[in-house]
């Protein structure tokens, strides 16, 4: 009896496809994932970032208000008013830091969220937020010690900066201004190349459980000759929803002037100034905030999805996610990690990497045509063309040779055994008489 395997569907089609990704579709699954799971990809990273940002905003409001609004009981411009007024300038910067630290964590939370959905949803998986978190919580510390390190590098890079320049226009003011200028200009790429060097590094510490160091040194090593693709999907992304804020936010303009017009039309300085806070600041900012929500989404989508190609192409993790797909559609339960089993190898030969199909061997390829303009020599008159040999290559010709072939001895004589008078087979010869 022969058994077959058992039939298996064919694999779910994940948020990309299991290859190694060109640029036009690492920028379009950027967006499109957002369908994959938008509980999470939508729901939540819009609700958290959004009360972040309005917990800042009002936090911010509240602060400042309840800080200036004591020089409202200082008479004139003495000591005690300058003395609180620096004083609730100081109280509003310490409370804007300290939110907006709490913001970008919480922000961190998200991307660390999306880039764990990201990898499942190439594998086809779609995981709740519990579980989702529960794969996140052990590390998530470590994602937000390197965002926290990351902005206080920047923060003492850019203090030093304006430190030097201070010290040097107040020798000459010139001087600095074009240092200023120069200094301006030179950030613009050194920020762009090294957002792309460490564009990786939360991925690397969420999906490969690695330590700060070791994932910026796996950042830096993945992009490496893939520099311009993850350049320019940041950059396009990043335009994208700039121009999309500036768009949605011009007619609210347009809305709090014409409203201004209608309700303040004597140009009532209070009315006027009302009305367009709350409909051109409020209204807009809320809008605004709602699109960078989806622009961090989406940006930490892209991040992820060039993390995998990146692996891809260094590493070989495709190879690793169609085992993984192929060995959990066929029945299996218990199954490595594939974004950890190859982790720091060197991608696998792929000698028909660029092919669409293998190359035929040597004894079935047609024969090399004339070249052009020839015709084939014919076979002289009387002949034919010589047959190919029915023997296959490289398989010894006697193993080939029938039984009954002249010369080769019967299966009684090989056995040593004769047959009795009478019992010849039908080829002997009749006995003489």
């Amino acid at each position: 009896m022969t058994s077959y395997p058992a039939w298996t569907p064919a694999s779910r089609p994940g948020i990309i496809p299991l290859h190694p990704l060109t640029f036009g579709t690492i920028l379009g699954r950027s967006f499109s994932a957002l369908r994959h799971n938008p509980k999470v990809l939508l729901g939540f990273g819009l609700v958290v970032q959004t009360v972040a940002y309005l917990v800042v905003i009002l936090g911010v409001g509240g602060v400042a208000f309840l800080t200036f609004s004591r020089l409202d009981n200082v008479p004139g411009y003495g000591e005690d008013f300058e003395a609180i007024a620096i004083g609730s300038t100081v109280l509003t910067g310490i409370a804007g830091f300290i939110l907006g630290l709490a913001a970008a964590a919480l922000g961190v939370v998200v991307q660390a969220v999306v880039v764990s959905e990201v990898a499942h949803g190439a594998l086809a998986e779609k995981l709740s937020l519990g579980m989702l978190w529960r794969r996140v919580k052990p590390v998530i510390w470590r994602v937000i010690g390197y965002s926290f390190l990351l902005t206080l590098a920047v923060t003492v890079l850019i203090a030093i900066g304006v430190g030097v320049l201070v010290l040097i226009g107040l020798a000459a003011v010139p001087v600095a201004i074009a240092l200023g200028v120069l200094l301006v200009l030179g950030a613009i790429p050194l920020t762009l190349w090294l957002t792309v060097k460490l564009l990786l590094v939360p991925s690397a510490i969420i999906l490969e459980n690695a330590r700060i160091g070791t994932a910026i040194a796996r950042s830096w090593r993945l992009t490496r000759g893939r520099f311009w693709p993850a350049l320019g999907v940041i950059v396009l992304i990043s335009f994208t929803f700039g121009a999309v804020a500036q768009v949605v936010s011009l007619p609210f303009t347009f809305l709090g002037t014409g409203l201004t017009t209608v309700f303040a039309p004597t140009g009532d300085p209070d009315a006027a100034a009302l009305i367009t806070l709350l409909v051109t600041s409020v209204a807009a900012q809320i809008v605004t905030l709602v699109i960078q929500a989806v622009a961090v989404v989406v940006q930490s989508t892209s991040a992820a999805i060039i993390y995998i190609d990146c692996r891809m192409r260094h590493e070989g993790l495709d190879l690793d996610l169609l085992s993984y797909v192929d060995r959990r559609d066929a029945g299996e339960q218990v199954l490595p990690d594939p974004y950890l089993v190859g982790v720091g190898r060197a991608a696998p030969s792929r000698p028909y990497a660029n092919t669409l199909v293998p190359p035929r061997p040597p004894y079935a390829q047609p024969p090399t045509p004339p070249p052009y303009g020839q015709h084939p020599t014919p076979p002289p008159y009387g002949q034919h063309p010589t047959p190919p040999p029915a023997t296959p290559p490289g398989v010894p010709a006697s193993s080939h040779v029938p039984n009954d072939a002249p010369g080769d001895p019967s299966d009684a004589q090989r056995s040593g055994h004769t047959p009795p008078s009478g019992q010849q087979g039908a080829t002997d010869e009749p006995p003489r008489q």
